[in-house]
């Protein structure tokens, strides 16, 4: 296993370090504090083929791997997670969904304006009562000749107000629904501009505010059964295995949030004194920024060897869970220590830590909250859980295959 970021990886964190210090970095400010969310970015990352970072090019990505999809997030985190919800949602949740579980047809109709750009998408399991307890959804799905009639509520849904492509997940099967049996539950793709579906945005959230986040509603909506995404009954599993794939984006981007943290703090113990020296000369101040730096490379480090995982085309739930779990701590850990070292200018917005610190919360609940994770990885441990094959399992990377026209 060879876990060194390469020379191409290297010049893909430049370029997205560069793009977005030129093209994010100056406004983001003005967009957390107003709630916006700037569109102008997307046609900006298209071109530099980042929404479809990871896709082949002959599905109109850029043909890269696994790993650069990690840096990617870890680049656009570093300066607002708002910019690393685009990948996590639109590439990790959805297209990476399609890749792994779509025919054909659904790969030309839907995934290759998504990986160009053209094309928004987002990802709805969540519910006003279903969040870490995805078998408690509501939504129906009635099969009705050759298309499904759809009902229900999606509720704090990354992208909601703003995508064009949707992945919803609802009940097929009403007997196994009152069973809590995952087996009935099925994926639709949901296009806007369809019959009885509406979205909205979400105001006062604690972070991410630079982010749109929403509501979807479905009024009898009728979906195409050539919109189903796999067989009917296969929703949950296919739920899941877009989750292994937003989750490794979330923990591969909370590095960005650890680095942001670590440089701010840095800067800012050389600049303030007290008692006559700079603040990086006492010795707590030195071990918050020592703590950051040894969590910075601890996640880099699991995030690498997540993407190498994928890479190979080994499953790798049990890896992606630990580094979600340990990455979206560790940043959070990392912001409140920043706060802490910025002391009272710390808790106003003239500096970003306190941004940082708002966001960082998000992520130890979203995705899989820290309990879910904590309860997995025990269950690994303990040998109660284990990995069964998927009918389709996400391919594993090949460098010519994937950069062929």
């Amino acid at each position: 296993m060879d876990l060194a970021f390469s020379e191409e990886h290297e010049m893909i964190r430049k370029m997205v370090r560069d793009f977005a210090e030129r093209e994010l970095a100056p406004s983001v400010k003005e967009h957390d504090r107003n709630q916006t969310f700037d569109r102008t970015v997307l046609p900006k990352m298209a071109q530099l083929g980042l929404l479809g970072i990871c896709i082949p090019v002959k599905y109109g990505g850029a043909g890269m791997d696994y790993i650069s999809l990690g840096i990617v997030s870890d680049e656009l985190e570093r300066v607002d997670t708002a910019y690393r919800v685009i990948m996590s949602v639109h590439v990790g949740l959805n297209s990476l969904g399609l890749l792994q579980w779509a025919t054909e047809e659904q790969k030309q109709r839907f995934l290759v304006p998504q990986a160009m750009g053209d094309k928004l998408a987002t990802y709805a399991l969540t519910e006003p009562n279903a969040g870490s307890d995805p078998l408690a959804l509501q939504s129906t799905a009635r099969r009705d000749g050759d298309r499904y009639i759809l009902n229900g509520e999606k509720m704090w849904i990354s992208l909601a107000d703003v995508a064009d492509h949707f992945i919803v997940f609802a009940w097929t099967d009403q007997e196994k629904k009152r069973a809590r049996q995952a087996s009935g539950m099925s994926a639709f793709i949901l296009e806007r501009g369809m019959p009885g579906l509406t979205t909205g945005t979400i105001h006062g959230k604690l972070g991410v505010r630079a982010g749109n986040t929403g509501s979807i509603s479905m009024n009898e909506v009728p979906v195409p059964v050539a919109n189903r995404l796999g067989e009917e009954g296969e929703g949950f599993k296919i739920a899941m295995s877009c989750l292994d794939n937003g989750r490794y984006t979330v923990g591969a981007g909370a590095a960005g949030l650890i680095q942001a943290c670590l440089d701010a703090s840095v800067r800012y113990a050389r600049e303030r004194h007290t008692f006559g020296v700079p603040i990086g000369e006492h010795q707590l101040v030195q071990q918050m920024i020592a703590r950051m730096a040894q969590r910075l490379e601890i996640v880099r480090l699991l995030y690498a060897k997540v993407g190498w995982l994928k890479n190979q085309g080994i499953r790798n739930t049990r890896e992606t869970s630990l580094l979600k779990w340990y990455a979206c701590d560790a940043a959070f850990d990392s912001a409140a220590d920043a706060v802490q070292i910025h002391g009272a200018y710390g808790y106003s917005d003239e500096y970003d830590v306190e941004r940082y610190l708002r966001n960082a919360k998000g992520a130890v609940i979203y995705e899989g909250s820290r309990e879910i994770h904590q309860i997995m990885q025990a269950q690994y441990a303990l040998g109660l859980r284990q990995d069964r094959p998927l009918r389709c399992e996400l391919p594993a990377y090949d460098a010519d295959a994937w950069q062929a026209e």
